[in-house]
């Protein structure tokens, strides 16, 4: 059923990150005139400037999973586990554990995944037509091999398989020679894989290459950019027609500019709750801190080509080009963008293992961006109770992976649009 909604005529996109910039892009291709609007001087400078780079359609499954809680008293003391949790007596950090907690179910994870993997197909989708459109951004699609190094762990995800299948996903289960003929640079690890999960359909694109390109595609289209504009606040107003009254929101810059449209879309990852709390918009959004190498490949021989995630160790490789990303972790530390020495150089220990050969690491790029996290893993598009403002935040490690089909969802809910998927399960009470 059709809602009945008059299209806007007009956006502001407040964030020009992946996320932001999809919603720019699918509401300018509804017919809007878009602001966009960003506190750096350039598009993708926070989480989606050196992310993991793998568009991981099939593996959306959330952090909180049934075994996660009894891993945490062992994370909590070992300073190279993969996720590090800081205490915190903030009530938002209470409320959000509390909620972690409670999604730490099987019923609940699963789910969650099924309703990630219809968004995240549709997303594939999206993508594939975007990059007909969009060129040079060092898309590839190498496929994804998840390596195991513990058989315990290994035949769970091989059991896992047949849920996966039914959910649509195309995979299989490799043995350690197989995995090394899928890709040859493990073949010093032989004696550590003992299987793999691979697959095919899973791709790779330098997210800040994409970021670029989506401002120059959309500059090209009309969009405006205000970029280096800091916001100040969400200021509430009131508007009134046909007799009858209703709230809605004005953006107000640092340099006092207000500004205003049919609709407004936060999309400021885990900056979104400074800028909501004070009109009363509460999302359940914390920031888990992640970290990245990029490395530049001297040797093609001993760097992979396939896409590779160290199951055990919680670390991914993407190729990007001739470079290498290498990113892991989750940090629960609050606000902190700082590079952690300790956590890069756990981060290179486990790449250089991996990949000894593949380049100079005392090179490497090195980066830290924050991961806006919602507990149960889902991310949020949806209207809040103000008539013009919407919500497109939260979607964890799995940003990259969600920006297209994010931004068409909300697109479609904003003019009135019935989503090809269900937008129920991303609504703010769902998160």
């Amino acid at each position: 059923m059709q809602e009945s909604t008059t299209a806007p005529k007009n956006a502001l996109i407040l964030g020009a990150g992946i996320i932001g910039l999809c919603s720019a892009y699918y509401l300018q291709q509804a017919g809007f005139d878009v602001t966009v609007i960003d506190q750096e001087n350039e598009v993708g400078h926070q989480t989606s400037f050196a992310n993991g780079a793998q568009l991981s359609y099939s593996y959306v499954a959330p952090l909180a999973a049934p075994g996660v809680l009894s891993q945490v008293p062992k994370w909590l003391l070992n300073p190279h586990a993969p996720m590090r949790m800081k205490p915190s007596l903030n009530p938002a950090d209470i409320c959000w554990g509390i909620r972690f907690a409670k999604a730490c179910t099987a019923e609940q994870s699963l789910q969650t995944t099924k309703e990630l993997l219809s968004l995240s197909f549709l997303s594939r989708d999206l993508f594939h037509q975007l990059f007909e459109e969009i060129k040079d951004v060092d898309f590839d699609r190498p496929g994804k091999l998840v390596i195991h190094r513990d058989q315990a762990h290994f035949q769970s995800a091989v059991k896992q398989l047949d849920i996966q299948r039914t959910l649509g996903c195309e995979q299989e289960a490799l043995t350690t020679e197989q995995c090394i003929e899928k890709e040859p640079a493990l073949a010093p690890l032989r004696s550590e894989i003992v299987g793999g999960i691979w697959t095919p359909s899973e791709e790779v694109v330098d997210s800040y290459k994409l970021c670029l390109a989506i401002r120059k595609n959309l500059e090209a289209k009309g969009v405006t950019f205000l970029l280096g504009q800091r916001i100040h606040a969400l200021s509430t107003v009131t508007t009134s027609s046909s007799g009858t009254s209703a709230q809605d929101i004005e953006v107000v810059l640092a340099d006092g500019q207000r500004l205003t449209a049919d609709a407004i879309v936060v999309a400021l990852g885990s900056f979104a709750n400074e800028l909501l709390n004070p009109i009363k918009v509460n999302i359940p959004v914390g920031p888990l801190k992640g970290y990245s190498l990029t490395l530049e490949i001297e040797d093609e021989q001993q760097a992979p080509y396939v896409s590779i995630t160290d199951y055990e160790r919680k670390v991914v490789y993407a190729r990007i080009g001739n470079r290498l990303r290498i990113a892991g972790m989750a940090d629960r530390v609050g606000l902190d963008k700082s590079l952690d020495p300790k956590r890069i150089s756990t981060l290179m220990a486990e790449a250089k293992k991996l990949f000894p050969g593949a380049g100079n690491y005392a090179n490497a790029t090195q980066w830290a961006g924050l991961r806006p996290a919602t507990p149960k893993g889902k991310p949020i598009i949806d209207k809040t109770q103000y008539g013009n403002l919407w919500l497109n935040v939260g979607h964890g490690a799995l940003g990259l992976t969600l920006a297209s089909g994010s931004g068409k969802v909300l697109a479609d809910r904003i003019i009135g649009k019935t989503p090809s998927i269900s937008a129920a399960p991303f609504r703010q009470s769902e998160a």
